[in-house]
């Protein structure tokens, strides 16, 4: 299933790769530790914010849309919503 929201996590995962390949070409460059880390932590930022708009999406559509059209009980939207809380 595709959400309006899939190419936006589409284009900051690809963004994401992109950074990591250039950090990678860092490393080979034997950039400093410090530069390396700040860029690691951009590329986690952005996957950080895909992930998360991804369970929010997940969440508006699919589960909310499920329980108002009666294809998914509460019990399992808890169930669902509690299975995606590890990943926030």
């Amino acid at each position: 299933m595709t959400h309006d929201t899939h190419p936006l996590v589409q284009r900051r995962l690809k963004q994401a790769f992109g950074h990591l390949a250039r950090v990678m070409a860092m490393v080979d460059a034997g950039r400093s530790c410090s530069d390396l880390a700040q860029q690691l932590e951009a590329i986690e930022s952005t996957i950080r914010n895909a992930k998360r708009e991804l369970i929010r999406d997940h969440l508006e559509h699919c589960i909310i849309d499920a329980i108002a059209d009666g294809n998914m009980s509460r019990e399992d939207a808890i169930q669902e919503f509690s299975f995606l809380t590890k990943y926030f």
